[in-house]
């Protein structure tokens, strides 16, 4: 790749230099002279502007990128106390699979302190290897340590791709390991596959607010890293024997160093989450009232269920933000949602099209939404939901 250097302590007259440009890409500000995108590499300034002013510069091209070096898939076991946080079982289900189709080992990064007992049951998820880095000094993320071991861990063991779960902390440690190790990183990724030959990772998520769906390589660089939220892909089932080797390793206490104390961590009162209902009552744009929103609740309370939504009852003020689906919000996987008054933009589809059953209420025959469901209702919801409540509650005998 070429570049253009200029040399200001070597411009006498800045607007001179600037007018030898055909193609106005030059221009004076703050006293310097600047190259602006619209540069075609015509090199005029380079020959007929003042010697030295401006240098054309050939970076030395980068070496080829040996693939064959790096082997496996990785992920990043995301825990809290020893607590292993359920993305994490998902990640291993998925990187088992792609490993798989390079006859491949699947390995695991454990951090944390006292962690023993959580390596000990990752060994029951058919994992080839589990890295643990078991540090008191690691007891709570940090994002300088906790990047500082990932970097020993990727450059001892070179793993062709790294999963992790899109937590509130593998949200911050993925970007930082990325950038340390100049590779790419896909964000929030819905579909991962491998490409046998070439070694490498398919990424694909929604992009453009869900307008388009991004299909992103990285064949130039290595590892391939993609963070992927709970709820998106099919956890590993558990086995009974134990399998997988457990490598304890160390790393210089200098490394573990962070310019950022914890002062106290403070236990968030448990709340119900739409991620771990069985069953969801949605509402969308089509609820109209207050009154028609309070029959969503009353038919989610019937089903044992929750009432969620999209983004705008969250605008309205009509839910909480925690209580949404979609790009925006949170991604659900329950045995049966009920989708009532949803166009199915792919904002919202995205977040729950991996839901058992899925049943859309609308009165518009030729809604998106329809698409994506399994029972198909096509009416009025001021006419559906009260039946549906007073059929369910016949039922019961209430």
């Amino acid at each position: 790749m070429a570049r253009l250097k200029v040399h200001q302590d070597k411009i006498d007259d800045p607007e001179a230099l600037v007018a030898v440009c055909p193609f106005g890409s030059m221009s004076v500000k703050d006293g310097n002279v600047v190259i602006d995108d619209s540069c075609r590499m015509c090199l005029n300034c380079v020959n007929t502007g003042p010697k030295g002013a401006v240098e054309f510069i050939v970076e030395k091209k980068k070496k080829p990128l040996k693939k064959e070096r790096w082997q496996g898939v990785a992920v990043y076991v995301a825990q809290v106390d020893g607590e292993i946080h359920p993305v994490t079982y998902e990640l291993i289900g998925k990187a088992k699979e792609l490993a798989g189709k390079l006859h491949q080992p699947v390995y695991a990064l454990l951090i944390g302190s006292q962690v023993q007992a959580a390596a000990k049951e990752l060994q029951h998820y058919g994992i080839d290897k589990i890295f643990v880095y078991d540090d008191p000094k690691l007891a709570r993320f940090a994002i300088e340590p906790y990047t500082a071991v990932f970097e020993r861990f990727i450059k001892q063991n070179k793993p062709n791709s790294i999963l992790v779960g899109a937590t509130t902390v593998g949200r911050q440690l993925a970007p930082r390991v990325a950038a340390r190790m100049r590779t790419g990183l896909t964000a929030d990724t819905t579909i991962l596959d491998m490409d046998a030959k070439s070694t490498d990772l398919s990424q694909i998520r929604p992009a453009f607010g869900g307008n388009i769906m991004a299909h992103i390589v990285t064949p130039n660089n290595r590892p391939q890293m993609a963070t992927v939220r709970y709820k998106v892909m099919d956890a590993a089932p558990r086995q009974e024997e134990i399998s997988g080797e457990i490598v304890e390793k160390k790393i210089n206490e200098k490394k573990l160093v962070s310019n950022e104390k914890i002062i106290d961590i403070i236990p968030k009162p448990a709340e119900q989450s739409i991620e771990s209902a069985d069953v969801l009552v949605a509402a969308g744009r089509g609820v109209k009232s207050k009154a028609e929103l309070d029959q969503l609740k009353e038919l989610a309370n019937l089903l044992g269920g929750q009432l969620a939504g999209t983004r705008p009852l969250v605008e309205n003020g009509w839910i909480d933000v925690r209580q949404q689906i979609g790009l925006s919000g949170r991604t659900v996987r329950p045995k049966l949602i009920i989708c009532v008054g949803i166009s199915g933009a792919i904002q919202f589809i995205a977040g729950m099209d991996n839901a058992d059953n899925i049943v859309a209420i609308n009165n518009d025959p030729k809604a998106t939404i329809f698409k994506s469901a399994h029972y198909c209702l096509v009416g009025d919801q001021s006419d559906i939901i009260p039946q549906l409540i007073a059929d369910i509650k016949a039922r019961k005998g209430e």
